[in-house]
């Protein structure tokens, strides 16, 4: 079997076009047709249902694309177990991170890596949480980097990092900012419900911390002034005096327009460094992780430390 083959039937089947495929397995369209056509005519059966627009798979085809991500899973695994069997430090390690956070953990991170592993061909992925357990669970990323409840776990492998509290950060200007403390201080515990009157900036639906939050003010009506993508704009519309939000620790930071609060309920997250369920973790993979881990927790120790 021709393993070229079963990265084109995937490509084809993850772009729902022949067109678009072509250009990532950067082939010509007459090519991939070429190949698919053959492949067709040795099963008997076509793979895919053609439109202008939107390619899907067809029963036969479905049972192909799924062994075809478990072969090239199985070839993946081989030659990594074979690699550190003989101690090569060589290969391909993908990952994802999340924005901000994960930017700046693999720009202190893989210069370690990097001088341990100089032949292993790293490529990084700025994803969110979502995209991430969904390319780990196709087997296109070799570990991510996320921060999760609990329950948002999928049934992938997950190695858990650090905990972090979620807390409230108000404007000195806010009446009950005089109650809240700084960092480096033991921080008043407060309840959301007294906040409802307020603005919040908030992240966007989706994140990980959106969901947090609504789950912690699921009883009360809270005013949304902003949503963003990032936790430094969370900070920086505190600081500036125009609204309340709930951020991570290690976003926090002291501030003379700043007051804390330890929210009642007491939220916290992971990170968690996850991989795909039943793969095989290489050496250089488990040693990004523990890169990743000491940064994570000698970060998270130095605020906790202060708190």
């Amino acid at each position: 079997m021709d393993l070229k083959q079963l990265e084109y039937i995937i490509k084809i089947a993850e772009e729902k076009n022949i067109t678009r495929a072509a250009e990532k397995l950067f082939i010509t369209q007459s090519a991939l047709n070429q190949q698919l056509l053959r492949l067709e005519k040795e099963l008997g059966t076509q793979l895919f249902m053609r439109s202008r627009a939107n390619w899907q798979l067809t029963s036969a085809g479905k049972i192909y694309s799924e062994n075809a991500k478990k072969m090239l899973q199985i070839k993946k695994d081989t030659y990594n177990q074979i690699n550190d069997l003989l101690e090569k430090q060589k290969g391909k390690l993908s990952l994802g991170f999340t924005p901000e956070r994960g930017s700046e953990m693999f720009a202190s991170v893989y210069p370690l890596f990097y001088k341990q592993f100089p032949h292993v061909k790293v490529e990084p992925y700025e994803l969110t949480v979502r995209q991430q357990q969904n390319e780990i669970a196709a087997g296109n990323l070799d570990i991510g980097f996320l921060t999760l409840q609990d329950h948002q776990k999928t049934n992938d492998e997950h190695i858990s990092i650090c905990a972090e509290e979620i807390i409230l950060a108000v404007p000195v200007s806010h009446y009950l900012a005089e109650l809240g403390g700084a960092l480096g201080e033991h921080l008043p515990e407060i309840s959301l419900e007294q906040f409802k009157e307020d603005s919040f900036a908030i992240m966007q639906k989706g994140s990980t911390l959106r969901d947090l939050f609504d789950q912690l003010t699921s009883e009360c009506k809270i005013n949304i002034l902003l949503e963003t993508r990032s936790c430094q704009t969370l900070f920086k519309m505190v600081a500036e005096g125009l609204c309340c939000s709930v951020i991570p620790v290690i976003y926090a930071q002291n501030h003379p327009n700043v007051k804390y609060f330890s929210i009642s309920q007491k939220p916290t997250w992971k990170i968690y460094a996850s991989y795909k369920k039943g793969s095989y973790l290489s050496h250089p993979a488990r040693e990004f992780i523990r890169y990743a881990a000491f940064y994570w927790n000698k970060k998270s120790n130095a605020l906790w430390n202060n708190l």
